[in-house]
């Protein structure tokens, strides 16, 4: 009889076409699963992004059993378990007589340096749910002096032929995002997103995450995230049908008290391998070639998922294992507590936080524009931050996580991700949103008591790093117009900065 090889699947690998499986053997090979401690520790996972992998997996380990598969599944609770991923693989190679281990190549470094150093031999076969291969970025951003995510976007559009017309792209534009920043009002009727009934699974494994993380950030209840392929579906045709036509117009917008707006929140079931990517944006341009979603909503949903979510795997790993520690601007001030606690009074980032408490979600602006832009004009310390994001959201695992955030976010990279950082004051807050309405401060001043921070937080991190960005042609004008203001609120407006600063320093409410 021929000697069994492990098959290892982890939590965000959920999904029945793994290059893991490709060449398994379902009459000898033996699926390793476990619920770790390590895994769930590593920095401190929202409970509900727990418990949505948890289930997750229990759920799929079920399915694999009904194909056919001997699935060894080791529960969090369970006595021998080793409590990491390599202690249960020697473990489950001991006990089964296996030689070897198959794995599809996991989404973090710390992952992939783990396997390679398991003294057992493991094949790590590409991961080949993504639209487009790590192989295929690396050729696409060999020799290119910048990463720039448009330019990639439209080779994926030519590559895919959707949204395409021939050799032009549908509408005759590849990007829509001008149409897609209007800002939104309260609507009686704005759609919600299916909210999953609980089956036994899923009562076991909330149990099981209160008795075993007690302590961990974020409340578990309510509990709503499908955690079956099935319910993943049913919440990707809801958005299709009921948010999808109105999801670009409003895609940036933020409103007190509506947490999802038309977004699909699916982000949670395609990272942890429940719907596949092409999938997804195949059906949104369905949608639109049957007159059900205009294009501005397409083009923007397909654009976070074609380009944007698969340009950021791509630089995450063309940039190598070091990229999530990365400090370009020096930024060294440790994370604030009110990060954990939205003990704030700043409403717009109270309201993104307590959101994030309670949903482990918040929307893409709301994570750049909010409490990404408040770290980025404090100068936070970027492993902080990262680690900060990857915990709160339960979307997040590193490969997605630390290009938006080290990248995007905090311009930590160096410009890699984006040409320019993300910076604003509070102005643009008040354009997309009524968090100003009431808010504590006001976002009207620009210095002095009672002053919105992100005003002169935003002139002093232009200051900070003057030598740096005062030659790029898209910041130029923001110089020329310090340069221009009179001296007088120049001073005042460091003198706020400073004090802003300080008082985060020392741990005072802001």
């Amino acid at each position: 009889m021929s000697v069994p090889r492990l098959i290892l699947i982890l939590g965000d690998q959920l999904s029945p076409d793994l290059s893991a499986l490709d060449s398994a053997d379902k009459s000898r090979d033996v699926i390793v699963m476990a619920e770790v401690r390590a895994e769930g520790t590593y920095v401190p996972h929202h409970a509900k992004k727990i418990a949505l992998i948890l289930a997750a997996m229990r759920h799929f380990a079920d399915d694999l059993r009904r194909d056919g598969w001997t699935v060894a599944y080791t529960a969090l609770d369970d006595p021998h378990n080793t409590h990491s991923i390599g202690g249960e693989l020697l473990r489950r190679a001991e006990e089964h007589g296996a030689e070897s281990v198959i794995a599809a190549a996991p989404g973090e470094w710390r992952l992939r340096q783990m396997l390679d150093d398991l003294p057992l031999p493991v094949r790590q076969h590409p991961d080949t749910r993504f639209i487009c291969s790590e192989a295929d970025f690396s050729g696409w951003a060999e020799g290119r002096k910048t990463l720039r995510m448009e330019y990639f976007y439209r080779e994926m559009r030519r590559k895919t032929g959707i949204l395409m017309d021939g050799d032009h792209p549908e509408g005759g534009k590849w990007n829509y995002d001008h149409d897609n920043r209007k800002p939104a009002r309260a609507d009686l009727f704005m759609p919600q997103p299916l909210h999953h009934q609980h089956d036994e699974v899923v009562t076991q494994v909330l149990a099981l995450v209160a008795r075993e993380y007690p302590k961990t950030f974020g409340t578990l209840h309510p509990f709503w995230f499908a955690t079956t392929r099935a319910g993943a579906e049913a919440a990707r045709d809801w958005f299709m049908a009921e948010a999808l036509p109105r999801f670009g117009d409003y895609q940036d917008a933020m409103l007190e008290g509506e947490k999802f707006l038309y977004h699909s929140i699916l982000s949670p079931y395609l990272n942890i391998g429940l719907l596949d990517p092409l999938d997804l944006c195949q059906r949104a341009e369905a949608e639109y070639r049957a007159g059900r979603a205009p294009l501005n909503a397409v083009e923007g949903y397909i654009r976070q998922i074609l380009g944007w979510r698969e340009f950021v795997r791509g630089v995450y790993f063309h940039e190598g294992p070091d990229y999530a520690a990365r400090n370009a601007l020096n930024a060294n001030r440790d994370l604030p507590w009110f990060y954990w606690s939205g003990e704030t009074d700043m409403a717009c980032m109270k309201s993104a936080i307590c959101q994030t408490i309670e949903e482990a979600y918040a929307h893409h602006i709301q994570r750049l524009m909010v409490t990404g832009n408040f770290a980025l004009l404090a100068g936070l310390d970027p492993q902080q931050v990262h680690e900060w994001y990857l915990a709160v959201y339960a979307d997040a695992f590193e490969w997605v996580e630390a290009p938006n955030t080290v990248g995007m976010i905090l311009f930590a990279d160096g410009g890699i991700v984006g040409s320019k950082p993300y910076a604003a004051s509070g102005a643009y807050i008040k354009r997309m949103s009524d968090h100003c309405k009431g808010c504590t401060y006001s976002v009207s001043r620009k210095s002095g008591e009672g002053c919105c921070p992100f005003n002169p937080l935003y002139w002093d991190f232009l200051l900070r790093h003057r030598d740096r960005f005062e030659r790029n042609p898209r910041m130029a004008q923001m110089y020329r117009t310090w340069d221009r203001m009179d001296e007088g609120k120049r001073d005042e407006s460091r003198a706020s900065a400073a004090d802003l600063l300080a008082r985060l320093d020392a741990a005072q409410r802001i």
